[in-house]
């Protein structure tokens, strides 16, 4: 995206994998799709077809209309009988208040239905999402994740509570309004209809049109989306930098500039169809009248039929410029269909086994036994025949260089990826068979950047033991030193933390993430560079919760720090995904091995 930044004055265009993605989406109707989709409306088919027989009663209302007003002409009007008109005219608004309260029913059915259908395939989205492994996330940016979620979900929300039976009902009408006419005259029929051959050419030429300016309007949102999205997850470097007047002006220059060019392409399509429909419909009032008006006055047929006529003609070519719009209405839900299915079809690639048990409380024992990994996208090894054993209780320091394979070693552990070849082992249970929440209630994770959610600095502590009493939760602060900044907090431990714990320093943050690895009492301790991002004082009180925070668990820690490392049971030096060294730190000194050579030059304080 940088790369944009530097392109504000040449021609605007998306990024390449923006075009490539909605190229990917921009086939037109898809069968497969519709009858995969078609599995979350069939639970409320009924609800469905109860709307249908509405659109049909609404239907047969319009379509009726016009014949009542043929009556009130020829047999009322024409005839002096007041009664007769009198009748028609009420049997006309009675077609009117019907097609007002089926129209009512059926719009409020279609909206539950509808919003129905949207809440369970936001559920099931959300459920998969939360199960889908670490490496989906890696290469998947937030901003398309959403855009799935919001916008796609939203179009297909647009199409099932109106397009589905708008559809069907414009078909209905149609054809309710030939069979009426055929009754009525063949012959003015036949005019009416010798403007079809015209509709249905530019018809086609709308739909081959339109359907590339609107596969651009969709990658114009897409673009637009992801520059959003970026800018406003950097933001605290955009301010650093001072770049907030650059981008805006990249923003208004090129992107909003590409999304309105886009947007205008496509309504100026749009707008050369509908008067095409509109003249179209105005030349075959033309002839009805000219040729209708001549067979009245020569007794052919009355006044009434061709009065009906004229406004079946409005009732004929209404509904085909509705269809018209729908088209667009079905390429994007065919496309928007197609990416919520790509996401749902995203295989989860460590899930539990069929015959998984859970795993019992543990002691705290675990076996790396001739582990290797790399990435499924990435054939190249990032550990190599890892053997290691970890008795219970011990702590371990993972030591190596920046790209080493220490972070996977412990995502491994957490089953966050399965080993390529060979086993971990906990307390001597594979954990490929046992359940992961099993595993994960028996660990206690702390990353570099601790993460807090939206919500008070109680519920974060309590994130990881709901069932925690306030005593509880208070006595895990004391313990990481955490409680004597909270209690300064305006509002103590009910003092909403934002999105991401905008409101507390990085130290902060970290203090909380620990006081909740405390509350959950894991097992198993893992913590990734936990103290890397805070200050020195922050550390040294970090540094005597340690020591609670630690007794009795078996411990993974990930540093860089001197006085995070020696203090560990042992050492374990990785180096190309390979275990070189271990052993204390005195140990490690003394061999003079890479150890040392990383000592003396970084871990130095």
């Amino acid at each position: 995206m940088l790369s944009l930044f530097r392109k504000t004055q040449e021609t605007i265009t998306p990024p390449p994998y923006v075009l490539q993605s909605e190229e990917r989406y921009a086939r037109g109707y898809n069968p497969q799709v519709a009858r995969r989709l078609s599995a979350f409306v069939r639970p409320y088919l009924g609800k469905l077809l109860f709307s249908l027989l509405l659109m049909l009663g609404s239907t047969a209302a319009s379509v009726a209309g016009p014949y009542f007003v043929k009556i009130a002409i020829d047999q009322g009007m024409a005839a002096g009988d007041l009664a007769a008109l009198r009748s028609a005219v009420l049997a006309y608004l009675g077609t009117a208040f019907l097609q007002w309260g089926f129209i009512y029913w059926r719009v409020n059915l279609m909206a539950h239905v509808g919003q129905s259908v949207i809440y369970d395939l936001r559920n099931r989205l959300f459920e998969h999402l939360q199960a889908l492994s670490l490496s989906f996330y890696s290469r998947y940016s937030v901003g398309r994740v959403l855009t799935r979620i919001i916008n796609d979900v939203g179009t297909l929300r647009q199409f099932i509570t109106w397009a589905v039976l708008a559809i069907a009902r414009d078909l209905f009408a149609i054809v309710g309004v030939i069979i009426a006419m055929l009754s009525m005259n063949l012959r003015l029929s036949l005019f009416t209809f010798s403007v079809m051959p015209l509709m249905a050419l530019a018809t086609i030429l709308f739909r081959r049109v339109a359907r590339q300016q609107y596969r651009r309007v969709r990658a114009a949102v897409s673009w637009v989306n992801a520059v959003l999205a970026e800018n406003i997850n950097g933001v605290r470097v955009v301010q650093a930098f001072s770049r907030e007047a650059y981008n805006a002006r990249f923003f208004r220059q090129v992107v909003s500039r590409y999304h309105l060019e886009r947007q205008i392409e496509a309504a100026r399509v749009a707008a050369f169809f509908t008067p095409v429909v509109d003249v179209l419909g105005a030349i075959a009032t033309m002839l009805v009248v000219w040729l209708g008006g001549a067979a009245v006055l020569g007794e052919e047929i009355t006044a009434g039929v061709l009065v009906a006529f004229v406004l079946y003609i409005g009732r004929f070519f209404d509904p085909i410029r509705d269809l018209s719009r729908r088209f667009d209405t079905l390429q994007s839900t065919m496309a928007s269909g197609e990416r919520i299915l790509q996401l749902l079809d995203t295989p989860i690639e460590v899930q539990d086994a069929p015959d998984a048990r859970d795993l019992p409380p543990v002691r705290g024992e675990v076996r790396f036994e001739a582990v290797s990994f790399h990435y499924s996208d990435d054939p190249a090894p990032v550990l190599e025949d890892i053997n290691l054993r970890v008795a219970p209780g011990e702590t371990v320091a993972l030591v190596g260089e920046t790209g080493a394979g220490k972070t996977t070693l412990i995502k491994l552990l957490a089953r966050f990826h399965d080993p390529t070849s060979g086993r971990v082992l906990v307390d001597g249970y594979d954990l490929r068979q046992v359940t992961q929440a099993s595993l994960r209630r028996q660990m206690g994770i702390v990353l570099q950047e601790p993460f807090l959610f939206n919500g008070s600095v109680r519920e974060n502590i309590l994130y990881g033991r709901l069932d925690a009493s306030d005593e509880a939760v208070e006595a895990a602060a004391r313990a990481v030193g955490a409680h004597a900044f909270i209690a300064r907090l305006r509002q103590g431990y009910e003092t909403p933390v934002e999105e991401g714990g905008a409101m507390l320093s990085v130290g902060q943050r970290q203090l909380i993430s620990f006081a909740r690895a405390l509350l959950a009492d894991p097992r198993i301790l893992i913590l990734d560079e936990a103290t890397s991002s805070v200050d020195t004082q922050t550390e040294q009180i970090i540094q005597r919760a340690l020591e609670r925070l630690l007794r009795g668990r078996t411990a993974f820690v990930i540093a860089h720090r001197l006085s995070t490392i020696t203090g560990a049971d042992r050492i374990v030096v990785i180096h190309g995904g390979r275990i070189v060294e271990s052993g204390t730190h005195t140990e490690l000194l003394a061999r003079g091995g890479r150890y040392a050579a990383l000592y003396a030059s970084g871990f130095q304080e």
